[in-house]
C-alpha cells in the first residue's frame, strides 16, 4: 500500500533509511564496499524512485527524491573523479527503471552529477571542489546552463550569453542580451539551487570565449534577483522532470563563481593558467562521460524491455493446427531475440571498453586520446541507434502487447532523448565523415591504394565537392546519404578494431 499524501511505499522508505544509516553512521563502510554490496545499497536507496508513478508525480516531488538520494552519500560528488566506476554503475542502475519511469529521473540525476558537479570537478579549484561536500550535505540540486535558443553544443559550443568583468564590484555581470541567448531546455532549471552557467567571458569588451560560472541559483528558496525563468511546456514523456528557459538580466556574481583552475582574472586582466588545456576543451569533457552514460542507458533500457517482453512471449500461446505454441517460438520472433542478443553483447563489450579507458583518464586527470574520443562518439551513436532499431523491430512483432500501458513500450521515447543528448546522432555522424574525408585528402594517394569501401566513399565525396559548381558545402549536403553511409562504415570499422586484442585506446 502507499501513502496517498506522499506516494511513497513505507517499506521502501524503511529500506532507504537503513541504507542511509549505514553510510552516515559508518563513513568507512562506503569505501570498503565491493561492487555487489554497493549495488545492493544503491538499489535499496532508490526503491522509492523506482516506484514513482510518473503519470501523477510532480517535478517538485521527483526533485525531492533526488535530494534524499544525494544525502545518502552513496554516490559522492567527487566519485566521478575518485571512483568513476560507481558513477557509471549508478547511471546504469537508474536506467533499468526507465521502462517504467521514462527519461525524467535519469536525466535529472545525470544533469546534477555529470553536467553540473562534473564541470566543477573538471574546471574548479580545490576550494571550489570542496564546496561540493556542503552542497551534498544539504541536498542542494544543480543545473547546467549551456544550450541556448540559437546556440549550444550543435553549434560548436558557441554561446551568446555574456559575463562581463566589473572592476568596481570585483565580479561579473551576466546577461542574456536577447531571446536567442536565453538558456533553453535546462533540465532541473525550475528547482535548482545551484547552476553552472556557460557564458562568453569579456574583459574590457574583449572576448575570451566560453567560460563556466558556478553560482547560486536560489537563496533561501527564492530565485536570485535578475534571473527570469519559465517552463518549456508539457512533453510526450518525462513530465516528472522540469525543463526551463532561463534569462539573465544584470545578474551580479562574485569573482569566486568563475571556475578558474585553467583561467582567471588577475589585476583586472585575463590570464590563462594552462595554455595546453583551453577552457573550451575542458567544458567539453563532460560530453565524454555523458556519452558513455547515455550509451549505457540506451542499452539498459533495451535489455530490460527485451527481458520483460521475452517473459510475455514465453507465456503467450499461439494457435496452430496441431496445438498451441509460445509466441517466442514463432520463427521471426525467435530470430529477432537471437539477433538482438548478439548485437547487445557486441555493444556491451564495446561501450564497456570505452568506460574502462575513460575511467583511467578520469582518475589520472588526463585528456582522452583522439582515438578514445572518437570511440566514445561511436559508442554513443551505435548503442543508441541499434537500441532504437531493435526496440522498433520488437514492437512490431508482439502485437497488442506493445500497445499496453505498463509494458515499457510507452516509454520508448527514452531512446529519443538518448538520440539527441550529449551530441545529436546526426551531428556526430557528420563530424565522423568530415574528419575522415579531411584525413583522406591529406594522404589521398596512399588511401586510394587501400581500395576499401571507406576510401571509395571518401573519394566519391571529394570528387563530388571538387566538381560542384555550387561549392563544396552544397555538394556535401546533396551527398548527405553517402555522408551517413560513410559514417556507418567508420562506426563498424571502429568497433571491430577497438575490440581486437591488439587495440589501444
Amino acid at each position: 500500500f502507499y501513502s496517498t499524501e506522499s506516494g511513497r511505499d513505507p517499506c521502501a522508505t524503511a529500506r532507504q533509511g537503513r541504507a542511509i544509516g549505514q553510510v552516515t553512521k559508518h563513513p568507512d563502510f562506503l569505501s570498503s564496499m565491493n561492487s555487489a554490496e554497493w549495488t545492493e545499497a544503491f538499489r535499496a536507496a532508490t526503491v522509492d524512485v523506482a516506484q514513482m508513478d510518473v503519470g501523477t508525480v510532480s517535478y517538485e516531488e521527483s526533485a525531492r527524491r533526488l535530494r534524499t538520494l544525494l544525502k545518502t552519500k552513496l554516490l559522492l560528488h567527487t566519485d566521478l573523479r575518485d571512483s568513476p566506476e560507481r558513477f557509471f554503475l549508478a547511471h546504469r542502475i537508474l536506467a533499468t527503471y526507465a521502462t517504467k519511469l521514462g527519461p525524467g529521473f535519469w536525466i535529472r540525476f545525470t544533469v546534477h552529477y555529470n553536467l553540473c558537479v562534473g564541470t566543477v570537478l573538471a574546471l574548479g579549484t580545490e576550494e571550489q571542489i570542496a564546496s561540493l561536500s556542503d552542497m551534498q550535505e544539504h541536498g542542494l540540486l544543480g543545473c547546467f546552463g549551456l544550450t541556448e535558443r540559437l546556440a549550444g553544443v550543435s553549434s560548436g559550443l558557441v554561446v551568446n550569453a555574456v559575463a562581463d568583468w566589473d572592476e568596481e564590484t570585483d565580479g561579473f555581470t551576466i546577461n542574456t542580451l536577447d531571446v536567442g541567448a536565453a538558456k533553453n531546455w535546462i533540465s532541473q532549471g525550475l528547482v535548482a539551487d545551484k547552476a553552472v552557467v556557460v557564458a562568453e567571458l569579456r574583459v574590457k569588451g574583449v572576448s575570451h570565449g566560453p567560460h563556466a560560472f558556478f553560482m547560486d541559483f536560489r537563496r533561501d528558496g527564492e530565485v536570485v534577483p535578475g534571473i527570469m525563468l519559465g517552463d518549456m511546456g508539457k512533453k510526450t514523456v518525462g513530465n516528472d522532470l522540469d525543463n526551463a528557459w532561463i534569462m539573465f538580466n544584470n545578474v551580479k556574481v562574485p569573482k569566486s563563481t568563475l571556475l578558474n583552475r585553467y583561467a582567471d582574472i588577475r589585476n583586472g586582466k585575463y590570464v590563462a593558467a594552462d595554455s595546453s588545456r583551453p577552457v573550451f576543451h575542458m567544458i567539453g569533457q563532460r560530453l565524454f562521460t555523458g556519452r558513455v552514460a547515455v550509451a549505457q542507458a540506451a542499452l539498459e533500457f533495451r535489455r530490460t524491455l527485451y527481458a520483460t517482453t521475452k517473459e510475455y512471449t514465453d507465456k503467450r500461446q499461439c494457435w496452430t493446427p496441431t496445438g498451441s505454441r509460445p509466441l517466442s517460438s514463432v520463427p521471426q520472433v525467435r530470430a529477432l531475440f537471437e539477433e538482438n542478443a548478439k548485437n547487445q553483447h557486441l555493444c556491451d563489450r564495446f561501450v564497456a571498453k570505452c568506460e574502462s579507458e575513460l575511467c583511467r583518464c578520469l582518475r589520472e586527470n588526463t585528456l582522452p586520446s583522439v582515438a578514445l574520443t572518437d570511440a566514445i562518439a561511436v559508442a554513443k551513436v551505435k548503442a543508441v541507434e541499434d537500441s532504437i532499431k531493435f526496440v522498433h523491430l520488437l514492437q512490431n512483432e508482439v502485437g497488442s502487447f506493445a500497445l499496453m500501458k505498463g509494458t515499457g513500450f510507452e516509454q520508448r521515447d527514452f531512446l529519443t532523448c538518448c538520440k539527441f543528448a550529449e551530441g545529436d546522432t546526426r551531428v556526430l555522424m557528420q563530424k565522423m565523415a568530415r574528419d575522415r574525408v579531411k584525413a583522406f585528402q591529406k594522404t589521398r594517394a596512399k588511401a586510394k591504394a587501400e581500395c576499401t569501401e571507406e576510401t571509395a566513399l571518401c573519394s566519391e565525396l571529394v570528387e563530388a565537392m571538387r566538381q560542384s559548381s555550387s561549392g563544396p558545402e552544397a555538394a556535401w549536403d546533396i551527398q548527405h546519404e553517402k555522408v551517413y553511409r560513410l559514417a556507418g562504415v567508420i562506426i563498424d570499422r571502429t568497433v571491430t578494431s577497438f575490440l581486437s586484442p591488439q587495440s589501444k585506446l
